[in-house]
């Protein structure tokens, strides 16, 4: 019987808690640093969204550090009272597998919308005289051991790189860089000839001809990448890695509170301006039911789970 009456005291709580709701600004957690794609894809997002809840505005914190986990215990450790998002991305289902973690992303967080999708790609710059990949697995079993950055160990660009390389039947040696930033002025400037990166800050570079992309990792070509071949029409067939970007809340918010911010948050993402903007960051919108994450994150935690223990990535 008491067990009874908690429940429902529970329950009144939270219907109470989700019919005055919002009265504040929410905040929207962004576990990197400014002007990466996730903080990109978050800021018309908590504007819009902002004005659709009655005016206020939404605050985009940035709590960057040690791959995104320092952002994700931030937002776990924050009420469920439907003031609190997480902006985050595939590596909460791989991350898990790499560090030891106080936070489970299944217990600890309710999916609520995906945002977007990009794929990683394989970058080259001009000087090593490659133009697909086929020429490229040539050229990297003439010198094994070539050098090839990320934007740091454990990430899906690691992973992505890792697996092409075992399935080509190559030896490529890991330059893993503390973020995508250092890493594309190496690649752009020759000191390092290869790249496995997101494709967002890629595209300029492209654009201008100062790196040549040979292959991208999802199932379908991006399409602001529409000319580039995936890995598994190059011949990799197994080989399929989706960069995604997820809104989360903390475990316990009410599911009217999780359902109203599928709602606008899928309204937004259906916003041409905000489209546009997508486009010109190569980030393809998603949107969909929040069960639709949930199961994204639950595949990719096994996938991951799978590859890293296969491939053998380890943070140093």
């Amino acid at each position: 019987m008491k067990r009874f009456l908690l429940v429902f005291i529970l329950l009144a709580a939270q219907s109470a808690l989700a019919q005055s709701w919002p009265s504040k600004p929410v905040r929207w957690i962004v576990p990197y640093s400014p002007g990466g794609a996730t903080d990109i894809a978050t800021r018309p997002l908590a504007e819009r969204v902002g004005r659709a809840l009655g005016g206020h505005s939404g605050l985009v914190e940035n709590r960057a550090g040690a791959s995104g986990n320092i952002g994700v215990e931030a937002a776990v450790k924050s009420a469920p009272d439907g003031y609190t998002l997480l902006v985050a991305v595939d590596a909460l289902a791989s991350n898990p597998h790499l560090f030891k973690l106080s936070w489970d992303p299944f217990r600890d967080l309710v999916p609520v919308i995906q945002l977007a999708r990009q794929p990683v790609v394989l970058a080259v710059h001009p000087s090593l005289g490659v133009s697909n990949v086929a020429e490229f697995v040539a050229a990297a079993k003439q010198k094994p051991g070539l050098g090839y950055a990320t934007s740091g160990a454990g990430s899906q660009q690691h992973i992505t790189a890792e697996w092409f390389a075992k399935l080509a039947g190559i030896q490529l040696t890991h330059v893993p860089y503390k973020g995508g930033g250092q890493a594309i002025v190496d690649l752009v400037g020759g000191q390092i000839q290869v790249g496995s990166l997101g494709s967002s800050p890629l595209i300029p570079h492209y654009k201008a001809a100062r790196l040549k992309l040979l292959a991208q990792s999802t199932a379908t070509r991006a399409p602001t990448l529409s000319e580039i071949p995936t890995y598994q029409e190059a011949g990799y067939k197994s080989l399929e890695i989706e960069q995604w970007i997820g809104v989360f809340a903390p475990a316990g918010t009410p599911p009217e509170i999780v359902a109203r911010f599928n709602a606008e948050i899928g309204k937004a993402l259906a916003d041409p301006g905000i489209r546009e903007r997508y486009a010109q960051a190569a980030l393809e919108p998603v949107g969909g039911g929040a069960d639709g994450l949930a199961r994204l994150l639950r595949s990719d935690y096994e996938k991951y789970g799978r590859l890293i223990r296969e491939l053998n990535i380890r943070i140093e």
